[in-house]
């Protein structure tokens, strides 16, 4: 488990953090990225939209193999933020008809075969989950 607050330059060591789990824990590079694009859309997102001049969030990190299973939870400490409650983008539209953001979020809910969310001590608790082998 690692935490950080949620300012950018963190998400350099957050990647490193993954890197360290997957390597040691002899998982299959390839199934690798939907794990990166998650931790840096959910992350992002925090710093984003869950960060204010006055409180920056905590971000805690974690990695757990689970049989062939792998298990990412991220908490942060800032506004309840559900994003399974956002509206699926339409992808069928011309991209210029689209509105900005959300795709994202569609795009994890897409890769992981589990995510889900709760409101737990005044914590944002995402959980995705993945076959990965």
């Amino acid at each position: 488990m690692v935490q950080v607050p949620a300012h950018a330059a963190e998400l350099a060591g957050l990647n490193q953090y993954l890197g360290e789990f997957w390597t040691a824990a002899g998982l299959p590079a390839e199934s690798q990225f939907p794990f990166e694009l998650a931790l840096e859309e959910v992350f992002m997102n925090v710093v984003m939209h869950g960060s204010t001049p006055e409180h920056v969030p905590t971000v805690e990190v974690s990695l757990t193999r689970e049989s062939d299973d792998v298990v990412l939870r991220i908490a942060d400490t800032g506004p309840a933020f559900d994003p399974l409650d956002a509206p699926n983008p339409d992808v069928g539209a011309a991209i210029e008809d689209r509105p900005i953001g959300g795709l994202g979020i569609y795009l994890l809910r897409e890769m992981m075969d589990e995510f889900t969310y709760a409101r737990v001590h005044g914590q944002n608790c995402l959980t995705l989950r993945k076959r990965v082998i």
